[in-house]
């Protein structure tokens, strides 16, 4: 399949800026894969649409303050830095802009979000092919422990920030409320419409709710250059899942009970495992670079929550290739079902609306 056959035209207007007040009442579009129907609810009816025994899995992978800003210490050139993902202590892979003017030796000193300088100090020891570069921090034990004083939660591009005015509101909605383990540079966005309310609903209703770990890389962005999407090559991300959670999964599936995915993150994590275990899960940690698009033959997950992805993403293949498990038909599915979404004026991207697909 091309790239290509996953664009579509979206306004400009419909990408949202801000969340809603409350995160569950955004919108949610039902499509049923048997048959293509579409319909329209709000996301606290989810609880109407799941049912006793269905097993909900979050990620509660927790998005860190990866965006630093600092001045080239030559030339006091203002330098935009995103983590990416640690090696060691103070050692970190991470993108850089302007990322052509900082070769290896440059030191760049940090700045606080009042845009004061401090003491912290990164070195760039290296590039990688993707351009990204690799830092040495120093005059800090460790990195991450200051990263509440001089890193910003890094939003992505296409919501548009001038100022700190949204800075608190960003800090806490960009964050799903059972956010848990440090380690993502972007939200796993579908999990943002859940409240500890709506989470309580599910389970007096008798729907098991358990969580994996997935820390979102900028891989899981990064837009398919090539025009062909089987030589798009995807990063790995690490992942890992507990023993109670590979328990309660394994359950469902033998007792013939379904597991509902919240996320393309955690489609990411069950279906990599279950594929290299015969469709079983085990309590396990690793890394999975594991790219899903049509005609990927799904074998543990039975339904998905997640929301509007971008035009010709990794994501919406994904999407894709749930909504016709096994076979390229799910592409016009969703496509359709975008294209009411765009006519009913449904919000997309990161701070919009859903879809649940089952």
């Amino acid at each position: 399949m091309q790239t290509a056959d996953f664009d579509y035209d979206l306004p400009a207007d419909l990408i949202a800026q801000t969340p809603l007040a409350r995160r569950d009442r955004s919108r949610l579009l039902t499509l049923r894969r048997s048959d293509g129907a579409i319909a329209h609810r709000r996301f606290v009816e989810l609880v109407d649409h799941l049912q006793p025994g269905d097993v909900l899995v979050l990620n509660n992978s927790k998005v860190i303050r990866a965006r630093l800003r600092g001045l080239k210490r030559d030339s006091q050139t203002k330098v935009e830095i995103l983590l990416l993902e640690e090696n060691c202590t103070n050692d970190w892979w991470a993108m850089l802009r302007p990322g052509r003017r900082l070769s290896a030796g440059t030191r760049i000193q940090l700045c606080r979000r009042d845009g004061s300088t401090s003491e912290c100090e990164a070195e760039v020891i290296g590039k990688n092919a993707e351009g990204h570069g690799r830092l040495q921090f120093h005059r800090t034990p460790d990195i991450t422990r200051e990263l509440v004083a001089l890193g910003e939660i890094p939003l992505p591009p296409y919501i548009e920030r001038s100022n700190a005015i949204h800075f608190d509101d960003d800090e806490a909605r960009y964050q799903t409320v059972y956010a848990r383990a440090d380690g993502s540079v972007a939200a796993p966005t579908a999990g943002l419409h859940f409240t500890d309310e709506l989470l309580a609903q599910l389970k007096a209703k008798g729907v098991e709710v358990c969580f994996v770990t997935l820390h979102v890389g900028v891989g899981t962005f990064a837009p398919v250059k090539s025009e062909a999407i089987e030589d798009h090559v995807m990063h790995s991300e690490r992942f890992e899942i507990g023993t109670e959670s590979a328990r309660i999964i394994n359950a469902a599936k033998s007792s013939g009970r379904r597991v509902i995915a919240a996320g393309t993150t955690t489609v990411r994590v069950l279906e990599s495992v279950a594929r290299e275990r015969a469709g079983k899960i085990e309590a396990i940690s690793g890394r999975t670079n594991i790219f899903i698009y049509p005609p990927f033959p799904f074998r543990l997950v039975d339904g998905l929550i997640t929301n509007f992805h971008l035009p010709k993403s990794t994501l919406l293949m994904l999407v894709s290739a749930f909504a016709a498990s096994g076979s390229a038909g799910g592409r016009e599915l969703v496509l359709c079902a975008y294209a009411e979404a765009i006519q009913q004026r449904y919000r997309f991207f990161s701070y919009g609306d859903a879809m649940l697909i089952e």
